[in-house]
């Protein structure tokens, strides 16, 4: 046979930027898949112990969860002659900052690279005193940008220091502190410019948040009031503040036990061996206090450290470094919930202003008894300090902190890296936490169900939409026990005139707001739910499937006294969905008559600049286009589907701006004749951007048009990050999502609503990517060359 001109060899390898794929009976040469830009995180890494080590673990690890199809991450470990280690597998270089030759060889290394695209640095001044000026050449030398951090950020600085740390930031092409102090400092003592400062404070994580006293009990702890304070111990820790002052604190409080968590630093110990622990031991006994304090001589894992910390009532700060620019001890405990005392560093006097916690003066026992004694004995003070302290460090969780880097990473790449973010794994944990055998609780402190609020029809109807849609995707069993216990919630609420209350109390008994609130929503909400749930008659029991039929039944009899929009919408929705499976004949005429209705609100305040059914853009906005498309779907008739579309690409033009969306304010709203004015201050709802998303999903599966696939994926990413405080408002530690995204800041607590909404969004969208096929690198490169060839065109 002879050789084919347009048939490669394929013995001979192919240049590195190619590859051999087929097409049918075709054999082309096509170049290789786009790899991911490569991020070179240089830094100490465990197993060396050591906050930035920690720090650094914690950050890659943040990255790679939510950006891990951005960009990939790759580790350089620092060590000297004192810190010699045996590193895991992810470790991909080491630099022993002790020797020069070794900067140069990594400096070529990473200028070589086809994959690294960034530098990220951590930076400690004792990671290079030996040496100084072997960072300063290898920044130097490197060709990629570099993004510094610094973990120290001293104050007026000598000429030496100075030159030092202004030349680190000139090679770099941003620089990254934990504080706006620090910020400051630079540009005031280092006249570092502040176009090249990023502020991103310390990362903590996310925690359950249990309660306390059963955390006390599985460490053998009840009946006693923790204090603690933990890290690597050496002596500017100041420890002996407290145990000098604990005497005083005995006498007030005999249940007191002072937990000192962690073992001496291993450069202490290298200097003096254990001293200093000693020396805080023999105080203990000279005092006499040996049953109230606890010395925890371990470098704890990280889930026992959180457990530490939140069974602690108390946490105690109390370095005597005047000029520490960060805490990491002291941030994980305030995210942790625990109220705060503190030595006044820089950190402490920027976080724990405005009640956020009590500072007191360095090495002042005195001080610190009388504040440790106030706040045991004032547990509302507690409360009141520890919910300042969890508002205040939200947004310097580990996946927030995560998306502050990855945005600036974005910024300085020129393009080269797309910030895809990754879709958390779906849970029910928080749904099910907020579900008594009852029904779904209305509202939650934190993240806890505060049952006080009672429940609500519109809460249990949502959450029955959303178990149904889980069971639909998972098959999960489970799921049936709570699709069970939300209808019946929802019958419970069902009155023998057939129309719904909403509103019930802890006692399970109707409460006084039923009768002083227009209930036409909850009843439109109500209907919807049912008839999603008989969409799924096929898989689900038939007990189910004929107890929501009667109920819906009874509802619909008074369908035609309903006058809101959106109650129309949700009850047009319900008929559609019963309808997909049996046909009947008066839904489809019930249908038309809601339909019309919403034609002419459409026809009496639409205009060629305002397509919409009101004069105003308020809350669940999108339920109305989907449920004229819905009306379409049901019925054929083409004036639905044109309303549908017309008022959707309205709505859509005013949410979606720049590859975002920001939902309508609670707080303002948007009105026709004050539109130029409106101003989205805050007030963004979980619940409007989850009907968005199912708004989005219905019309995708109507028209096949990806563009509403697209605009899909952006609106979950609200949830994961993408909106304008870059802050995550699903809490993946939970499984519950926060209550609102305000001006400037989020809403910590993890409602019904909220998380249900966050659930309803999520498995739409994962429906929606299940019915996306799974294409091979030759269809998707097919596809790509069709597209640029439409585009020539």
């Amino acid at each position: 046979m002879q050789n084919d001109p347009f048939i490669p060899n394929t013995d001979t390898p192919l240049p590195a930027k190619q590859q051999i794929v087929t097409s049918g009976n075709r054999i082309y040469i096509q170049p290789a898949a786009k790899k991911m830009p490569e991020i070179l995180c240089i830094s100490s890494h465990p197993p060396r112990e050591c906050g930035i080590a920690t720090y650094s673990q914690d950050l890659i690890k943040s990255l790679q969860e939510k950006f891990g199809q951005s960009f990939t991450l790759s580790i350089c470990a620092l060590e000297n002659d004192n810190e010699l280690h045996v590193y895991p597998a992810e470790v991909k270089y080491i630099l022993h900052t002790d020797r020069s030759a070794d900067f140069i060889k990594l400096a070529h290394t990473i200028n070589q690279s086809e994959d690294i695209s960034i530098v990220l640095l951590q930076h400690e001044f004792g990671f290079f005193a030996k040496n100084p000026s072997f960072l300063t050449q290898f920044l130097a030398l490197l060709h990629k940008p570099v993004v510094t951090v610094f973990h120290t950020v001293l104050p007026h600085p000598d000429e030496a220091l100075q030159g030092n740390v202004k030349n680190i930031a000139t090679l770099s092409r941003s620089v990254i502190v934990m504080t706006n102090s620090s910020a400051q400092i630079l540009m005031r003592d280092y006249a570092v410019p502040a176009s090249r400062i990023t502020v991103i404070p310390h990362g903590t994580h996310l925690v359950p948040h249990p309660d306390k006293d059963i955390l006390k009990a599985s460490y053998r702890l009840s009946g006693r009031k923790i204090l603690s304070t933990f890290g690597l111990l050496s002596s500017g820790k100041s420890i002996e503040t407290t145990i000098e002052a604990l005497p005083a604190i005995v006498k007030n409080n005999p249940d007191v036990l002072f937990l000192i968590i962690g073992k001496t630093h291993p450069s202490v110990v290298k200097q003096e061996g254990e001293q200093y622990r000693r020396s805080l031991e023999e105080r203990v006994a000279a005092l006499g206090m040996e049953e109230h304090v606890l010395f925890i001589n371990q470098f704890l894992p990280l889930p026992t450290l959180l457990d530490y910390l939140q069974l602690t009532d108390i946490y105690l700060f109390t370095s005597q470094d005047p000029n520490q620019a960060v805490s990491g001890t002291f941030s994980y405990a305030i995210s942790c919930g625990c109220p705060i005392i503190s030595t006044p560093i820089p950190h402490a006097l920027e976080v724990l202003k405005d009640d956020a916690g009590i500072i007191i003066g360095f090495r002042n026992p005195a001080q610190l008894s009388a504040a440790v004694i106030r706040l045991l004995n004032d547990e509302a003070l507690q409360n009141r300090i520890s919910s300042t302290g969890l508002q205040k460090m939200v947004a310097t969780s580990w996946p927030n902190a995560a998306i502050a880097h990855a945005g600036l990473f974005q910024q300085i790449s020129n393009g080269g890296i797309t910030l895809k973010y990754n879709l958390p794994e779906i849970r029910l944990d928080h749904l099910k936490k907020m579900t008594t055998r009852f029904g779904i609780i209305q509202f939650s402190q934190i993240n806890q169900p505060d049952i006080t609020t009672g429940y609500t029809l519109d809460d249990n109807a949502r959450a029955l939409i959303a178990i149904c849609q889980h069971f639909e995707l998972t098959g999960d069993t489970e799921d049936l026990g709570y699709i069970a216990r939300y209808l019946a919630f929802i019958q419970y609420c069902l009155q023998p005139e057939g129309y719904f209350l909403n509103y019930v109390d802890e006692d399970r008994l109707f409460t006084e707001q039923n009768f002083t609130t227009n209930l036409a929503d909850s009843n439109g909400r109500a209907i919807w739910a049912l008839g999603f749930l008989l969409s799924l008659e096929s898989i689900l029991p038939e007990n189910i499937t004929s107890a929501a039929e009667q109920t819906m039944q009874k509802a619909l009899l008074n369908v035609n006294s309903i006058h809101s929009t959106r109650a129309l919408a949700f009850v047009i929705k319900g008929l559609y969905y019963k309808n997909l499976h049996n046909n009947q004949a008066s839904h489809i005429a019930l249908i038309k008559h809601l339909a019309n209705r919403l034609v002419q609100m459409y026809r009496h305040e639409a205009d060629e600049k305002w397509c919409w059914f009101e004069s105003y853009l308020t809350y669940a906005n999108s339920i109305l286009p989907e449920a004229m498309l819905c009306a379409w779907l049901a019925t054929g008739d083409s004036t639905y589907q044109q309303i549908a579309n017309s008022s959707f690409d309205f709505l859509l033009s005013k949410i979606f701006q720049n590859g975002h969306i920001r939902v309508i304010s609670n707080k303002t709203w948007m009105h026709k004749e004050k539109e130029a004015v409106y101003v989205n201050a805050g007030g963004e709802q979980p619940i409007d951007v989850a009907y968005t998303l199912l708004a989005l999903s219905k019309f995708y599966d109507a028209y096949g048009d990806k563009k509403y696939l697209a605009l899909m994926e952006i609106a979950c990413n609200w949830f994961l990050g993408d909106n304008h405080l870059h802050q995550i408002i699903y809490n993946p530690c939970t499984g519950g999502c926060y209550d609102g995204l305000e001006d400037k800041n989020v809403n910590l607590n993890q409602g019904s609503e909220s998380t249900v909404s966050y659930l309803m969004a999520r498995l739409t969208l994962e429906k929606a990517m299940a019915k996306q096929p799974k294409k091979s690198f030759i269809q998707r490169y097919e596809e790509a060359i069709i597209l640029l060839t439409e585009k020539v065109k």
